[in-house]
């Protein structure tokens, strides 16, 4: 494998850990252990989801107002969607957002619906 991919990869894979530790210190005061699925999730996220929804969740890029993307960490949202239609949107997609259930397997969509549930606000 190249050097330089083999970098690359190492310093993606540790921005990815340090966004991940950064918001679980901002939700609570102990820093819980990170688990695989948390980074394979987050990694899934940030190529998938967050040019539309952002980072954070909130939906603030230029992207997202163009499209009117939903802000995935509002509390009212969070607290009304069942796992299930979120699933549902990921995976067949809803009003301008694409469908993802021919480039995501079923175990990477349920990992995103858990993430999604970390950035209620």
């Amino acid at each position: 494998m190249d050097k330089f991919l083999i970098q690359a990869t190492v310093i993606s894979v540790a921005l990815c850990l340090t966004t991940i530790c950064a918001r679980r210190a901002e939700n609570s005061q102990k820093l819980l252990p990170i688990s695989k699925d948390d980074v394979e999730a987050s990694l899934v996220f940030d190529r998938h989801c967050d040019t539309c929804h952002g980072k954070d969740g909130q939906a603030k890029t230029f992207k997202a107002k163009f499209n009117h993307a939903r802000n995935l960490a509002d509390a009212q949202w969070q607290s009304e969607a069942t796992d299930e239609r979120i699933f549902n949107s990921i995976f067949n997609g809803r009003g301008k957002m694409p469908a993802f259930g021919k480039k995501l397997s079923e175990e990477e969509v349920n990992a995103l619906v858990e993430y999604v549930r970390t950035l209620k606000k």
